[in-house]
């Protein structure tokens, strides 16, 4: 009798300790979730946000990529996109603009066109 409780206590444990390691495995990272669905300057829009906001932006990772992996979130995210998300839960993110103008096709800042227009 007492042998056969250890049998069923190791196969019940090995069978728990089975199901873990599943969990574990789906558990898959927010960021490479999501890079699979943000395309163009999505990207840059979520590492100002991360660095910005280093407290409330990993539980957005999360919940996002909960919804990619669980199919409620389709389709390409782009940045545009993705900062209005974000200003929709009031974090205002701001990210570095420049404007550049096309001259003989090369790139120039303003500064720089008005320094040559000098």
């Amino acid at each position: 009798m007492e042998r056969w409780k250890h049998r069923k206590l190791f196969e019940m444990r090995k069978r728990w300790l089975a199901k873990e390691a599943g969990k574990e495995k789906q558990i898959e990272d927010p960021k490479r979730v999501l890079s699979r669905v943000l395309i163009g300057r999505a990207l840059e829009v979520l590492n100002a946000a991360e660095r910005q906001y280093p407290e409330a932006v990993p539980q957005i990772k999360k919940a996002l990529a909960h919804l990619i992996s669980t199919g409620k979130l389709k389709g390409p995210v782009n940045g545009a996109q993705l900062l209005w998300f974000f200003k929709r839960l009031g974090l205002s993110v701001r990210l570095k603009t420049r404007i550049r103008i096309s001259e003989h096709g090369e790139l120039k800042t303003i500064e720089e066109k008005l320094k040559a227009k000098s």
